[in-house]
């Protein structure tokens, strides 16, 4: 018997962001009092011309095709967070995969203004409780997830915040760290492979000011202490391969473009990430595979060859 080949093991995570599926076009006068009355003028008079249902659609038939063994939705699913918006990505979660196989965490879209739970996130319970017992919980206090497939963590944190208007901040917040920190010492001592997910980048110049996680220091130092394998990100709207390098830690830390989005600028064009997760023995490789949305060919693609990160 081959002792190399039993000793491997395989696991593909394909990771998407920031879909903004849900229309506006029923939404109702009275649902806008308030700073979405700003989100909902930006998608009437731009978004809505950007991010398209069919391209979305042609991204999950691809997905499809492509069989990872898990998906994550690194947040932004609606719009601007109306009830009726989280009813619309529950039905489209249900048709991406069973809530074993997929991942979700919110994005600032999803917490545009203060929501009652019950009718907005507790909608996606299925796709974001940890499947660990003393992990999961009752509304916020669900985050940080924790979902174990194999060798592999899943960690979602919820960086989520309403804020004020012209901003989308995030930030993580003190309970959040403080349960990052235990979960990750937990974790690296079973020798799991860690792969932490957020919406809001964590590494300063990735996206503008007013749109920063505020935190980040904070998130830095955990993981300067502790260490991770992998941090996924959305909220940039365009493609960012980059490392955190702490207290001689290198974390690769990857932001995907708008899953539906149609652009000129390649950067910001439609994909989804293909990671297929290796491991030999006590080591982990990891090979990105980026497929992206062709305009030519109406279809998605494979960008380049796979690159190891």
């Amino acid at each position: 018997m081959d002792n190399t080949r039993a000793m491997t093991e395989t696991f593909t995570i394909a990771q998407l962001s920031d879909p903004h599926l849900s229309s506006l076009d029923s939404v109702r006068a009275r649902d806008l009092l308030s700073k979405r009355v700003l989100g909902y003028l930006s998608w009437r008079f731009n978004r809505r011309a950007k991010y398209l249902p069919e391209i979305l659609a042609e991204l999950v038939r691809d997905l499809q095709l492509q069989q990872p063994d898990h998906t994550v939705v690194t947040g932004d699913l609606t719009q601007i967070g109306l009830p009726h918006e989280f009813q619309e990505a529950k039905h489209w979660l249900d048709a991406l995969g069973a809530p074993s196989e997929v991942t979700v965490i919110p994005g600032n879209h999803d917490a545009y203004v203060v929501t009652d739970w019950d009718d907005t996130l507790a909608l996606w319970a299925s796709y974001i409780q940890s499947d660990i017992a003393g992990e999961s919980g009752e509304r916020e206090a669900c985050f940080p997830s924790v979902r174990i497939r194999g060798s592999v963590a899943l960690i979602g944190l919820s960086t989520a915040r309403p804020s004020a208007p012209f901003l989308a901040i995030g930030s993580i917040g003190h309970s959040q760290l403080q349960a990052l920190e235990r979960i990750l010492g937990e974790t690296g001592e079973r020798s799991l492979f860690r792969v932490i997910l957020l919406h809001h980048p964590p590494i300063p110049g990735t996206v503008p000011w007013r749109m920063r996680l505020t935190d980040h220091a904070a998130f830095r130092s955990v993981i300067g202490r502790c260490g991770a394998e992998l941090v996924l990100h959305g909220h940039g709207h365009r493609s960012s391969i980059r490392a955190m390098v702490i207290q001689g830690r290198t974390v690769p830390t990857i932001g995907v473009p708008a899953a539906s989005a149609t652009s000129h600028d390649p950067d910001r064009r439609a994909q989804y990430h293909l990671y297929r997760l290796i491991r030999q023995a006590s080591t982990w490789n990891v090979q990105l595979s980026v497929r992206g949305y062709s305009h030519a060919e109406r279809r998605f693609v494979e960008l380049g060859s796979p690159v190891e990160i």
